[in-house]
């Protein structure tokens, strides 16, 4: 760089510096004030919420009497396991989003989950909790507890300015929050365009009413008029704009080099983007060029990637919903420490193209790491198999999910060259399409391992816990039989709709693996009356139980402790395509050795 360029970009960023010290332009808000609905759990009390949820707002428990007028409630009662709506005021966070940080006064045994989940009635996340206060929570002192707001969207409507975060708990659905807050359900769901009311967890925002009882409507965007503030930035602006011409040369020139070269984060330093012939990406990873996207063009699609927009929150980052290009899509916003896990599902997810496989739209990756994927807008395995808001899913259909998934990993396992293993195979990472369909999604934990490598070692344990064969739990051995025991404890959850850690007593203390469970019950001679027990009690008597026994032997035989003794993924697409489409006695063995059926029902 020449001096003089060097010395004018320096003066320039100087100067903005100086006089644009508080400029909020990174948070779009147009309210101040907005409500929280908050669940008042068991032995809770208004003096103890108010106290909680304070702020400049909320002074005292009569503020939050005046806005629940259409209630039972007082300063000296409120009924617990009901919603009560909070005010509190809508700020811009240090990370351009808007809401409000509550302080929050540690006691002795607090930990993120309960003050998150408890305290603050799924109101913040753990992941949020960490974000604004580090890993682990202190000792004592106080939390910055981040609460998220949201102003109303003029292209829905202009008649609706105050809004309530509402938390989604499992008796939720579209209809019962519509009905109780007597709000058409259309009108709810373009408010949150893309989230399913019925997922169990989230939030979602709906119109609130003031302490008059009204609907406000939106506050006019030009409000205030212009302030001393703003016409004082216009006249900085045209000075700015002086000096911005005087190095757009420099920036001009030297823009594309730039570009080229510079890192994202520190891990992404040896993986430089490339650009040739039609294809970019980072080193090692042809990418089609008409899947890479610009990040103008997510945030326009995402309303800046506004918490209306978000519909998920992972541990690498969070999922917001857009239409691009006519289609519908998911985009994940990976943190910046996140660039092995972005690399590693890009890799797999534009070279491995699969049915059961989620598809990769695009990706991007200026300002943050983005991968775009396919929007499969019907939930996933999980919340299907526990949210007493949907319909209980058919014997026959579990068994194609089964069977779907089951596809996806063979593919991966056996077709891929070299071979990919998952690593985190879980019911919450099996997606299900509007055909009930399922798709393995979620690659960010992927690894590699060459085609007869039986076992790699890793650094570090990854996935869940619950769904952790014993070698790798114990040795950190990697091999493609990790999924295959996932897969297992996957299929004791289509029979059971139980979690993969199921607590015997309100103890987190006291739980018991669904691997352990149906082992003691199949280890039996005749184990179909106490299976009969592990059945999903909302199947009814809807089932056959010799079906459910092939696919609870199929699951034992994915979860032996020993990986050797396992079937493959392309021996389990055998046994499932054969218990989906025939009600013949069938013996699991036989699929472990009989190489002319597998070569015939490869499931590819």
């Amino acid at each position: 760089m020449e001096p003089r360029y060097g010395f004018l970009a320096f003066f320039f960023v100087f100067f903005i510096a100086s006089v644009f010290p508080s400029a909020e332009s990174s948070c779009s808000k147009s309210c101040d004030l907005a409500l929280a609905s908050y669940y008042v759990w068991p032995g809770s009390n208004l003096s103890y919420i108010a106290q909680q949820m304070r702020s400049p707002i909320l002074t005292d428990e009569t503020v939050i009497v005046s806005y629940n007028k259409d209630q039972t409630i007082s300063r000296d009662y409120v009924q617990s396991t009901t919603r009560i709506n909070i005010p509190f005021p809508c700020d811009c966070l240090q990370d351009g989003s808007p809401g409000h940080l509550f302080q929050y006064t540690i006691n002795q045994g607090d930990t993120y989950k309960t003050v998150a989940e408890t305290y603050y009635a799924n109101l913040t996340t753990v992941e949020l909790l960490r974000k604004f206060n580090g890993d682990t929570i202190p000792a004592s002192g106080t939390l910055n507890v981040a609460v998220s707001c949201y102003c109303g969207n003029s292209q829905v409507s202009k008649l609706y300015g105050l809004f309530i975060t509402w938390p989604l708990r499992p008796e939720d659905t579209l209809q019962s929050i519509a009905s109780n807050e007597k709000l058409d359900a259309g009108l709810l769901q373009k408010y949150n365009r893309g989230v399913n009311f019925s997922q169990g967890s989230g939030l979602v925002y709906i119109p609130g009413k003031d302490q008059n009882g009204i609907y406000p409507p939106m506050e006019s965007s030009s409000r205030a008029g212009l302030s001393g503030g703003a016409i004082a930035g216009i006249s900085i602006g045209v000075v700015a704009a002086l000096l911005l011409l005087a190095v757009s040369i420099y920036f001009g020139y030297f823009r594309k080099k730039m570009d080229d070269t510079k890192p994202i984060s520190q891990d992404f330093q040896e993986f430089s983007v490339q650009e040739e012939k039609g294809y970019v990406g980072p080193t090692g990873i042809s990418v089609d060029k008409s899947v890479e996207f610009s990040y103008e063009e997510l945030a326009a699609a995402t309303n800046n990637f506004s918490m209306a927009n978000k519909i998920g929150q992972g541990g690498f980052g969070a999922v917001f919903y857009a239409e691009l290009r006519g289609e519908k899509a998911a985009i994940k916003k990976m943190d910046m420490q996140a660039t092995r896990e972005f690399l590693a599902e890009l890799k797999v997810l534009t070279n491995v193209h699969h049915l059961n496989l989620v598809r990769l739209i695009g990706y991007c990756t200026e300002n943050s790491l983005f991968l775009v994927y396919e929007f499969i807008d019907n939930g996933n395995l999980s919340q299907h198999l526990r949210d007493t808001g949907r319909d209980p899913l058919p014997w026959p259909t579990r068994v194609q999910i089964a069977l779907d998934s089951a596809r996806g990993l063979e593919y991966i396992h056996e077709h891929t060259v070299p071979v990919y293993i998952h690593r985190d195979i879980k019911s919450a990472n099996i997606l299900i399409d509007n055909s009930f369909h399922g798709k393995v999604a979620d690659f960010g934990l992927t690894k590699l391992a060459e085609v007869g490598n039986s076992s790699l070692p890793t650094g570090h344990l990854v996935g869940t816990f619950g769904y952790m064969p014993p070698e790798y739990a114990q040795y950190g051995d990697v091999s493609p039989k990790v999924d295959v025991y996932a897969f297992g404890v996957v299929l004791f959850e289509l029979i059971s709709a139980k979690e993969a850690i199921v607590k015997t007593t309100q103890s987190d203390a006291d739980s018991k693996g669904l691997v352990t469970m149906f082992h003691g019950v199949l280890d039996q001679p005749d184990p179909t009356e106490d299976l009969c027990k592990l059945v999903d009690p909302r199947l009814g008597d809807d089932y056959a139980i010799d079906s459910v026994l092939k696919m609870a032997q199929l699951a034992k035989a994915c979860t032996q402790e020993n990986p050797q003794l396992r079937p493959t993924m392309r021996s389990i697409v055998v046994a499932l395509m054969t218990l989906y489409s025939s009600t013949n006695d069938w013996d699991v063995g036989a699929f472990y050795n009989n190489q002319n059926l597998i070569n015939l029902m490869s499931g590819r």
